[in-house]
């Protein structure tokens, strides 16, 4: 298994390129949205076509989970001026729009480096191994065993926590430069930072999702820092922010969705 040959696409014409969801990326509900989000931004790169313009932010609305199997991606540049692309995509299958994509592509611009966010200090990353399934589970989803996990913050899930924050080392099994397409399946890897507060399992299918990217990538292999946490649990949504470090401090990203928790109870 290698993450490239499960993000792999190949061009048919007309902005359009086949691939396939891989089973060994599955959650509870479907392929992992990070995974969905990965397939989206190959076929933006691949139509963009300029290595310089990197993927500064990608937003993704999920219509519907799609099956393991053949689909294919839609891919236009919407814009493209001196150095910023506006690129649209769409993720088919069995003639259904699954999943729908908006990102912006940029080379670098002169500016200050002005930063305000340290990475939190927490003990160092241990080796590299598969994870376990949240909350003890012994049937725990497929995706789990291409990523490792290291928890940091936060309590377990479901035991009735008093804040809804979890995070910790994480990253690819697999040796593998750390890219932007890494750094989406990333970005949604940790279970829900409101689990811990709630007694049971409650799915969490992703609704919205944007992710903005904050350092020239890619980087060399390397697990990242997560802190996920959320704010409001209302009406079944929850919002969740993200942010994702290097071992040495540089902040990679920072992640925001919206997701639905089904039949919660606190």
């Amino acid at each position: 298994m290698s993450f490239d040959h499960d993000i792999a696409l190949r061009p048919t014409g007309d902005g359009a390129y086949e691939g396939s969801v891989n089973e060994t990326w599955w959650t509870p509900r479907g392929p992992l949205g990070g995974y969905v989000m990965a397939l989206l931004a190959h076929g933006m790169e691949l139509a963009v076509g300029d290595q310089a313009r990197q993927a500064r932010t990608i937003t993704v609305h999920f219509l519907k989970p799609p099956q393991a199997g053949p689909v294919t991606v839609r891919a236009e540049v919407e814009r493209a001026g001196r150095s910023l692309s506006t690129v649209s995509a769409r993720l088919e299958q069995a003639g259904h729009t699954m999943a729908i994509a908006l990102g912006g592509f940029s080379s670098a611009w002169e500016g200050p480096l002005l930063e305000e966010a340290p990475m939190p200090q927490v003990d160092p990353a241990g080796p590299r191994e598969a994870a376990a399934g949240p909350g003890g589970r012994t049937d725990p989803p497929p995706f789990l065993q291409r990523l490792t996990f290291q928890p940091r913050f936060g309590e377990p899930p479901f035991t009735r926590a008093d804040e809804s924050l979890v995070g910790g080392w994480l990253g690819l099994l697999e040796e593998r430069p750390v890219d932007a397409l890494t750094v989406l399946v990333l970005a949604d890897a940790w279970f829900p930072a409101p689990w811990p507060r709630l007694g049971e399992l409650a799915p969490a299918p992703t609704i919205e999702m944007t992710v903005h990217f904050r350092v020239p990538l890619p980087l060399e292999d390397t697990v990242l820092l997560g802190r996920f946490r959320s704010r409001l649990v209302r009406d079944g949504f929850f919002d969740e922010e993200g942010e994702l470090w290097t071992p040495d401090g540089t902040l990679v990203a920072g992640s925001r969705q919206l997701g639905l928790l089904l039949g919660a109870s606190a």
